[in-house]
């Protein structure tokens, strides 16, 4: 878990509408579907430069995804974001007031997050990131 002095303090009078956690099984498909990208990218890149052992690229981008995979685990499974009626909280002193938030971009089981002001934060790891989505988006709408 995270340590609680990473967390944003609620103001006077706010509280947690919803919160919203990563998903392991989306952590796992994301780590897989890196290792298969990176891959190819690395057989490629090692065939186009004549290493007739290019099938290394493979073990290779699979090693370094598992391992960054396993490393960061527990950090990323632990994280949560935290909806009240005024504000989107993260993990790591992450927040954005819902009236400054400008735009939710998909990338792949993630929502990234730009306020008005260009910071930009990413909710990782969604088992159901169309629903969070449209829940984000009706608070935004709300908060207006």
């Amino acid at each position: 878990m995270h340590d609680p002095a990473y967390r944003v303090p609620l103001a006077d009078g706010e509280h947690v509408i919803e919160s919203f956690h990563t998903d392991r099984a989306a952590y796992i498909r994301d780590h897989v579907l890196m290792a298969a990208i990176g891959g190819v990218g690395a057989m490629a890149g090692m065939y186009l430069m004549g290493n007739p052992d290019f099938w290394v690229g493979a073990v290779a981008a699979l090693a370094a995804v598992a391992v960054r995979g396993g490393y960061l685990a527990s950090e990323d499974l632990s994280a949560r974001w935290d909806l009240t009626g005024t504000r989107l909280i993260g993990p790591q002193g992450r927040a954005a007031r819902l009236a400054e938030i400008e735009k939710l971009n998909n990338l792949g089981s993630a929502i990234q997050i730009v306020t008005r002001s260009g910071d930009k934060h990413l909710m990782k790891y969604l088992a159901d990131k169309p629903a969070v989505k449209a829940r984000l988006e009706a608070a935004i709408r709300t908060a207006r």
